[in-house]
């Protein structure tokens, strides 16, 4: 028999026949290794500890302490025991498809009788009996007619048509958790008492048609939530409960900040709170960037299809964008226009204007770009996933010479605002050259060589990711981890040869000759909603004094304080900070309590006392005791917590 040879992660080789598997390789490691496997890498692919290698190959085992793999494992695994449970309690149930998704897993079902809460319990109690019965999983590889003919006997037909709709005639893997049986790829573990049966949790119902289609069956689907230890599925669960209290959708009702309706699914109706952090977010960024060197512009939201045709946009983004009719005067047909989906097309009519000289680049145009994409309703999400939005969209015209600076000057420029956001630290990724692309070899070098030798200067790491890159050029993207560990994708820097060249964008080099721009698009927020949907959820409401929109509430104590009231108000609206006053006849306790749902940050109490001595009693947004202090004081004090931090 053929001789192999692998090669383990310490370098050493070792020689095998072909169609040795994993956990003989483990086992001829050592006897606590082939206890503790669960599956292999094999060439960077996940490999099932039951499958052959017939080749030479770099191999790795690994265990339970190999946290990505046995989550995977872990879930996929699960997938299976569930809908093995489910098929158990209800045998007339169909199944379908049960992909592992982040953090967990879901399977679909067909069932005549609707799934309920009180059924997951149900579930979970059987899947912990499976679990418990440590039964053996094992794997075959089929042909398609008898894995077709199985299906048939078995009454299973949706399994029949995802046979049916794989490409080729290549053998199918088949695998089995005890008795019960299911199409998959795999790897999975190798027995079911592998699985943590603490370290799961089923969390919902939800309906799916079937493979996506609107006019196919109308499935049920259960998701489920796994970990490799009970403390992992605590933290998960606990962190849930977190996002739940803040998210920015019930936030915003409570802060009266905006709301949405149906009669203009994914657009944002925006109310006094929320235009106030919208409007004073946007300032802040204009300031910024008019110190930043950037020149404002605006440009029109609806454009002739000619431009998205000249730009390639008609023919690779048709689809996200809404497509406007008009019937011009005297015209023999209907002119097309769409909403604009994106601001870089305009941005080049707008260099385009008159004759641009090397003298002039780098040349940085920003702007507060509105632009409509149709997103499916299925994909939109309060504030965070909509159809209509404003980017804090900027680009810049350079050399090629030029883009390493301009990328460095970027990098610091974004870190500077972060900071200002309350985001101390932010992950960079970059994307480089993908199979399909345009322009040479040797402009990629260079161009990929500028960005990588720009995060040097800046003295940042970052996570390559080859191939990701647009196919006109590389780019950078910028990720924020909020307060509960979650990671956002905002800004994101990107060099395009390709809009300047398509679009016939030209300057005049020092020899005289016209010379195409690079064109960098360039994004620190990206969607101000979206950012602002961030922001409600990081800081739980709560937002950094200068931001908040209502940043001060005067409230009453007794009716004769009235007038001291309005004058504490007039006082502090002199000083640039938002108050109001409450002088309604309700108890103080009654208007903190409202006050603090609606995260007012600061609430004086003025009565007889406060009258006489001209102070206030201050209580901070989630401090329960309270501070008298003279109203020149307090003034002073709120007057520098309201200044945005860049007039510092």
């Amino acid at each position: 028999m053929a001789q192999i040879s692998l090669i383990l992660p310490d370098g050493n080789a070792r020689h095998y026949d072909a169609g040795v598997t994993p956990a003989a390789v483990a086992a001829d490691i050592s006897t606590s290794l082939a206890k503790k496997a669960i599956s292999a890498t094999v060439n960077g692919a996940h490999w099932d500890l039951a499958w052959p290698i017939e080749a030479d190959a770099q191999i790795a085992i690994h265990t339970m302490k190999d946290e990505d793999q046995a989550n995977e494992l872990i879930r996929h695994d699960l997938a299976h025991i569930m809908a093995r449970a489910v098929q158990e309690i209800w045998p007339d149930t169909k199944v379908t498809i049960g992909p592992v998704i982040k953090d967990g897993w879901y399977y679909d079902f067909d069932r005549a009788e609707p799934f309920t809460p009180e059924d997951l319990g149900l579930i979970e109690k059987k899947m912990k009996e499976i679990i418990a019965a440590r039964d053996p999983v094992r794997t075959e590889v089929w042909d398609r007619p008898r894995a077709i003919a199985h299906y048939e006997a078995t009454g299973e037909p949706y399994k029949i048509e995802l046979i049916e709709a794989i490409p080729g005639d290549e053998p199918l893997r088949m695998y089995w958790h005890g008795e019960w049986q299911d199409l998959c790829r795999g790897p999975h573990l190798q027995h079911t008492g592998q699985v943590p049966a603490d370290g799961f949790k089923l969390m919902s119902i939800a309906g799916a048609y079937w493979r996506g289609d609107s006019d196919r069956a109308m499935l049920q689907r259960i998701y489920g939530v796994a970990f490799s230890s009970r403390e992992k599925l605590r933290a998960h669960l606990t962190m849930l409960e977190e996002a739940a209290k803040r998210d920015h959708r019930r936030l915003g009702r409570e802060m009266d900040l905006f709301h949405m309706q149906e009669e203009a699914p994914g657009q944002v109706f925006w109310h006094p709170n929320g235009w106030t952090i919208y409007t004073t977010l946007q300032d802040y960024m204009r300031r910024r960037q008019r110190d930043g060197g950037y020149r404002e512009i605006n440009t029109p939201q609806v454009v002739d299809r000619k431009l998205w045709e000249a730009s390639g946009h008609w023919d690779k983004y048709q689809d996200h964008m809404f497509v406007v009719e008009v019937e011009e005067e005297h015209a023999k047909e209907k002119a097309i226009n769409a909403l604009k989906p994106m601001n870089c097309p305009c941005h080049v009519q707008v260099f385009n204007q008159g004759m641009k000289s090397y003298r002039d680049l780098p040349l940085r145009l920003a702007e507060f770009g509105s632009c409509s994409r149709y997103e499916p309703s299925g994909a939109l999400h309060g504030i965070m996933r909509v159809r209509g939005f404003t980017q804090d969209d900027a680009h810049i015209f350079c050399t090629e010479d030029q883009i390493e600076g301009e990328c460095a000057r970027f990098i610091n420029f974004l870190a500077d605002v972060y900071k200002d956001l309350g985001f101390e630290t932010f992950e960079i990724k970059f994307a480089t050259r993908p199979e399909k692309r345009v322009g040479s070899d040797e402009s990629w070098d260079h161009v990929e060589g500028a960005l990588e030798a720009a995060i040097a200067a800046t003295g940042r790491d970052f996570t390559l990711e080859p191939g990701d890159g647009a196919f006109y050029g590389p780019k950078l993207d910028f990720y924020l981890t909020d307060a509960i560990g979650r990671v956002w994708q905002c800004g994101t820097f990107q060099v395009d040869p390709n809009l300047p060249e398509r679009l016939g964008a030209t300057y005049v080099a020092p020899d005289g000759s016209k010379q195409r721009p690079y064109m960098l698009h360039r994004a620190t927020l990206g969607s101000f909603e979206r950012f602002i949907g961030i922001l409600i959820e990081e800081h739980a409401g709560k937002l950094p004094f200068w931001l908040a929109p209502r940043q001060v509430v005067v409230a009453s104590i007794v009716s004769d304080a009235d007038d001291y009231v309005r004058e504490v108000v007039a006082t502090l609206r002199k000083a640039g900070v938002r108050a109001e006053a409450d002088m309604r006849n309700e108890k103080i306790n009654y208007k903190v309590r409202e006050h603090s749902v609606g995260k007012v940050p600061v609430i004086l109490a003025v009565g007889a006392r406060e009258v006489s001595e001209r102070s206030v009693t201050l209580r901070r947004l989630g401090e329960k005791q309270t501070t008298v202090v003279s109203l020149a004081d307090v003034t002073n004090d709120l007057r520098r917590a309201a200044t945005p931090p860049d007039l510092l």
